[in-house]
């Protein structure tokens, strides 16, 4: 880092399901001075939906740019407020996360197909959000013809390819909104739009690309020569090869500089054109970065959805896992395997409970889900007499089924709202240990948790309920906004210390990031009964999960009752 590094700042911008905020952080120490955000307006929540489809999810492309202008413009004042020494001009680099996979059709120019007056009503012309899962047809097409032609494809990405991800959502557009295939030239991640617009190097055939989204969810390695070969694609569809061509042949991680800051754009939002926007990430690995990840840490974001992000070292040892989202050189630590899996719904079951099956009886549902985690909290493991699968909206890892559901077995007339909020918490946490269970199975040793995101920050019951299940003490990532925490960090290394910046991503980590003091331990007593619901749960997972010979669940409702049993009256609980 250079002398001056004190006095100098980065800006990391995450785009996220709902919306898009700028956190302006110093680079010597990691100190935020601003945090602002901008709700996209379009749709519902910033999500264009279809009542008569529920597995669409589409964005607007125009939020994203005009969310990038008003959350950085409104980051800076918040800044000067903050410290009246603080000068725009002291800005050293840019760093873009977002959601993902999110790819968006773009014409000749990289222009956003939806821009153009005749697709703006047009759903499949706009960006197709992480959580699409309209293509799920076409994810089991990609895996069953990658099993018979290119296995080695699949094995870096868990076995089976997803519906959230590039090829799947391409190909249902070319069946289902064939004009909008037509009319774009080529697709792009809105990990890769972002910086592209920024640099003004919008050309598809040009743009710089991340490694991120294109190893996790392009299918994208440099064993087999970058993208999926012509050969492959056309088995699926002829158009698949000829884009191809309109598409990239090379991808860089994410602490490398996409370009310069244009002009245009740095007089909008008040920054000095030229300084470096570094190549686009995802949101989770983003946070990987942020929350201070290296061999060993498991970051767990924890939000509306989970990911789970760990790293390896390259040394040729690690095999392929099934189940896991992607196994990809240098996507979230440069000169490291970046291994990612997660949750589909986490944030979103509990927020369902409330609002589909709880509204009404408080004033919002912030009221509604405080009342619910103070009866919660009163329960012990066990004493409810219920178990949940967390599948409601599908399963990432590590199974990797979006069309699974949720399941509450368990229930009895006398079942009460707190003991189902409790449960769902729980289940959740059965499916966070599924996922460090299948690391280590195949020797990733989990030594450390380091938590963030909405629940880590707001939800000490969950955290709790953490700990105990997976019988791991839970940290707390120090920054409230990690994700953007890490884009500013590999910001920080685009710039690099002639800038005041680093010269890699870990000894920007060991400044800039950390975790809070309060750590959530486990209770050995609470963990002992969770054993035994986990056992029950996995019965459950494998039975309506896998196609394997599963022995009869003959078993669990009465194994349910004993447990429920033997917990109350342990606590002098009538029964």
């Amino acid at each position: 880092m250079g002398e001056s590094g004190q006095s100098k700042y980065v800006i990391g911008v995450d785009y996220g399901t709902n919306s898009v905020r700028a956190v302006v952080v110093r680079v010597g120490d990691g100190q935020e001075l601003a945090n602002a955000v901008f709700d996209y307006p379009s749709g519902e929540a910033g999500i264009l939906l279809d009542p008569s489809d529920p597995h669409l999810a589409r964005q607007n492309p125009s939020d994203y740019l005009d969310g990038f202008c008003g959350c950085v413009s409104e980051g800076l004042k918040q800044a000067q407020q903050a410290d009246t020494g603080f000068s725009a001009d002291h800005v050293i680099g840019i760093g873009v996360d977002t959601t993902g996979s999110t790819p968006l059709p773009v014409d000749r120019t990289g222009r956003p197909v939806a821009m153009n007056p005749k697709f703006k009503d047009t759903l499949a012309a706009h960006a197709w959000l992480w959580k699409d899962h309209t293509a799920h047809a076409e994810a089991s097409e990609i895996t069953e013809t990658a099993k018979r032609l290119r296995p080695e494809y699949l094995g870096k990405c868990g076995g089976v390819y997803s519906s959230e991800w590039f090829w799947s959502k391409i190909l249902h557009c070319r069946r289902s909104a064939p004009a909008v295939f037509e009319a774009a030239y080529s697709w792009v991640e809105l990990a890769d739009f972002v910086p592209a617009w920024l640099t003004g190097c919008t050309d598809p055939t040009k743009m710089v690309r991340g490694i991120c989204p294109a190893g996790h969810k392009a299918m994208y390695n440099t064993q087999w020569g970058g993208l999926p070969d012509k050969e492959f694609l056309a088995e699926l569809d002829p158009a698949l090869a000829d884009l191809r061509d309109r598409l990239y042949d090379k991808a860089i991680t994410a602490d490398k500089p996409a370009g310069p800051l244009t002009g245009k754009i740095a007089a909008k939002v008040g920054l000095r054109p030229g300084i470096p926007v570094a190549a686009g990430t995802f949101d989770a690995h983003a946070g990987g970065v942020g929350a201070g990840i290296q061999p060993g840490i498991l970051v767990k974001i924890i939000g509306t959805s989970t990911c789970d992000m760990m790293v390896a070292p390259m040394d040729g040892n690690l095999p392929d896992v099934p189940g896991l989202c992607g196994i990809v050189p240098g996507s979230i630590l440069p000169g490291y395997l970046g291994l990612e899996a997660g949750q589909s719904a986490v944030g979103d079951i509990f927020n369902w409970f409330v609002k589909q099956l709880f509204a009404g009886r408080y004033a919002n549902e912030a009221e509604a889900h405080a009342a619910l985690s103070v009866q919660a909290t009163k329960l012990k493991a066990g004493e409810s007499g219920l178990v949940a699968l967390d599948w409601n909206n599908g399963n990432r890892t590590i199974l990797v089924d979006p069309r699974l559901t949720g399941m509450l077995i368990g229930q009895t007339l006398h079942t009460t709202a707190a003991e189902i909020y409790r449960a769902l918490i729980e289940a959740t946490a059965y499916g966070a240990l599924t996922i460090i269970n299948r690391f280590e199975e195949y020797g990733v040793k989990v030594e450390e948790v380091i938590n963030c995101g909405g629940i880590a920050e707001k939800n000490p019951l969950a955290m709790q309920i953490y700990a105990d299940v997976i019988c791991r003490p839970m940290k707390i990532s120090r920054s409230g906004q990690t994700c953007a925490l890490g884009a500013a960090i590999y910001a920080a290394v685009a710039a690099g210390p002639e800038a005041g910046g680093y010269t890699d991503v870990l000894s920007a980590q060991k400044k800039m990031t950390g975790t809070k003091e309060h750590v959530y331990r486990p209770d050995p007593k609470q963990h002992k009964i969770y054993r035994r619901l986990y056992s029950i749960y996995k019965a459950l997972h494998d039975t309506f999960g896998t196609r394997q010979q599963q022995d009869g669940l003959f078993d669990v409702m009465k194994e349910l009752i004993a447990i429920r049993e033997q917990t109350r009256k342990s606590q002098g609980t009538s029964i």
